[in-house]
């Protein structure tokens, strides 16, 4: 609950400074005498919109760090740091894509994949993934973060958020506008129904859109476990990890990377829930053999 109050508040505290932002610069006049200007409100969507999305996806290397507590490592800490190092520098040759970043995160059984380039980029495993699994296993969910990097979702991920984002703060605003000057029947410029209104119709419909980016991050899932399949020429250690992973505790990340994660709890809707069952994960990776 915790985690999705600061999430919530953080959306809106990017908006809030965007807007201040945007008015200063007059590009939010989209308020005019004659009603909505919607070319205008659209344009301001969009700069709100897009920017918070690509605000976050270029500083996910450092707060993914931060929020873990992800140390970055060179392979010279030991057998298993430089048996990692190795893992990932092959696959990433495999991929074609630049040598990502390698860390380790203290937790239960989880991975990760973030950064806003393909050539600079993070790979973290837990302290959990590597103590249950066997070398191959890890190599496979190694492999599935490396396919996320090199098919781009991370920055497809923020294009879709982009858009979503876009269309929450013009509608939010199309409604908080209807809301004043209809039902409140304020005809004296903007009425304070107009900014409550928009608060809580930007959560609202926050909530809704996130229902978008859940459904487009399970079908990256099934993309990236192929991808781990391709790149190790069989999907059975990917199999083998995913059926470990379903006896196991998924070890919680921030919800930030969540959509990159290589597991996730069950949420409370599976409509909000970014990774797909278990079970439907081996069963696509069974119909590739």
């Amino acid at each position: 609950m915790k985690r999705v109050v600061l999430f919530l508040a953080t959306n809106i505290a990017v908006m809030i400074v965007l807007s201040i932002t945007l008015s200063v610069l007059g590009v939010n006049r989209f308020m005019t005498e004659n009603g909505l200007n919607l070319p205008m409100l659209l344009v301001f969507s969009a700069v709100v919109g897009f920017v918070g999305s690509f605000f976050s996806l270029l500083i996910s290397k450092p707060m993914a760090k931060w929020s873990t507590g992800a140390k970055v490592i060179d392979g010279s800490e030991g057998t298993t740091q430089f048996w990692l190092v190795n893992t990932v520098k092959t696959l990433a040759q495999r991929a074609n894509i630049g040598m990502p970043e390698v860390a380790i995160f203290e937790g239960e059984a989880n991975a990760f994949a973030t950064g806003a380039f393909k050539n600079s980029s993070l790979v973290a495993v837990s302290t959990g993934l590597i103590e249950s699994m066997s070398r191959e296993e890890v190599e496979a969910v190694i492999g599935h973060e490396i396919a996320h990097i090199a098919n781009g979702d991370m920055v497809t991920l923020t294009l879709i958020q982009g858009v979503v984002n876009t269309f929450v703060v013009f509608l939010a605003r199309v409604v908080g506008y209807f809301v004043d000057k209809v039902v409140l029947k304020n005809d004296r410029g903007v009425g304070m129904g107009y900014y409550v209104t928009v608060i809580v119709c930007e959560i609202a419909f926050g909530i809704l859109a996130s229902m978008i980016v859940a459904w487009f991050s399970r079908k990256r899932e099934f993309r990236a476990d192929a991808g781990s399949a391709s790149l190790l020429g069989t999907p059975a250690p990917m199999m083998a990890a995913l059926a470990r992973l379903g006896g196991l505790e998924p070890g919680e990340l921030p919800k930030s990377f969540k959509a990159s994660g290589i597991n996730d709890k069950p949420g409370f809707m599976a409509l909000f829930s970014t990774h797909p069952p278990i079970q439907d994960r081996i069963a696509a990776l069974q119909n590739r053999s």
